[in-house]
């Protein structure tokens, strides 16, 4: 799960280099953290959060493929 949101987020920025994810288990849920440049926030977001939503999509498609629940956070 981990190296989709990074593949998409790569995807998206203009300094892919600056994409970070991070990712921690609790409570059976798994949490990412995203981070990149501010400069790429808006991107990442979309207009009125559908690309953030968009991606929130895949990635509960993918956790449940295994069974599981994810949740993404888009950091500053």
């Amino acid at each position: 799960m981990k190296d989709l949101v990074t593949f998409i987020a790569t995807s998206l920025v203009d300094d892919p280099a600056a994409v970070q994810v991070a990712e921690t288990e609790g409570d059976g849920v798994v949490v990412l953290e995203l981070r990149v440049a501010k400069e790429d926030l808006g991107k990442v977001i979309g207009k009125q959060g559908r690309t953030a939503r968009a991606i929130r999509s895949l990635l509960s498609a993918s956790a449940g493929k295994d069974n599981r629940k994810a949740r993404l956070e888009i950091m500053e």
